[in-house]
């Protein structure tokens, strides 16, 4: 009897090995792929700024125009993305110098058949112009808190000096992403001079008007102070 059951014992230990030799070995369970915004995600490098160089932060900035219509009200809307470069020492408002670059193709004025005019050859033509550009040459101190930044903007193909009136740069703001702050420019343009020039009229009066507000809203950062060593 106890030889049999000695027996028994090994047949049972060589099967148990042979059984665990054939099983596939166990994969760790799969990882999800990480989300926008989780920790692992791989996100690009930002180009090192220069030592008065701040980021335009495009996700809480805005540019917009209102233009007359029928002379009798104001038709609002915003233009797209805004990137380019702001330069500034952080304490004289003389140092500062923009080139910005306003993005075309997204305009939004409510209204989608306006909106696809807009786009067109009548207007800005975004296939052939899909942006207008500001380069910044000169700045007039107005008062505490206000000055006039003087500067080539770019419709198209037509460049012309305009002013803009800024109200700004706000106080410094400490956060997560640095130091913050912003300012808000404003101009009136005659859109003739920059070859937007189709027009219609009702009763002798133009559908749309010559002058045209442009309102530019900037939030600026960088990690420190300028002037101080960034990375």
């Amino acid at each position: 009897m106890k030889r049999f059951s000695a027996v028994f014992l090994a047949a049972a230990v060589v099967s148990v090995s042979l059984l665990a030799q054939t099983q596939p070995p166990t994969q760790p369970p799969a990882q999800p792929p990480a989300q926008p915004g989780q920790p692992g995600q791989n996100r690009p490098q930002l180009p090192p700024l220069g030592p008065n160089e701040w980021r335009i932060d495009s996700g809480h900035s805005a540019a917009g125009f209102a233009v007359k219509h029928n002379v009798v009200s104001t038709v609002r809307g915003q233009l797209g993305r805004i990137s380019g470069k702001i330069e500034w020492d952080g304490k004289d408002v003389k140092t500062i110098a923009a080139d910005i670059t306003i993005d075309v193709k997204a305009i939004n004025s409510q209204s989608e058949g306006r909106d696809r005019d807009l786009r067109s050859p009548n207007f800005f033509d975004v296939e052939n112009h899909p942006s207008m550009t500001f380069k910044s040459k000169r700045v007039e101190p107005q008062g505490a808190g206000r000055f006039k930044l003087i500067g080539d903007l770019t419709i198209k193909t037509t460049t012309k000096e305009v002013v803009l009136d800024v109200e700004g740069p706000s106080p410094f703001m400490k956060s997560q992403r640095g130091i913050l702050t912003g300012a808000t420019a404003t101009t009136k343009i005659n859109r003739h001079e920059f070859g937007i020039t189709w027009n219609r009229m009702i009763e002798s009066l133009p559908v749309v008007s010559d002058d045209v507000v442009v309102t530019i809203d900037l939030e600026l950062t960088r990690p420190a102070m300028p002037g101080a060593p960034t990375q």
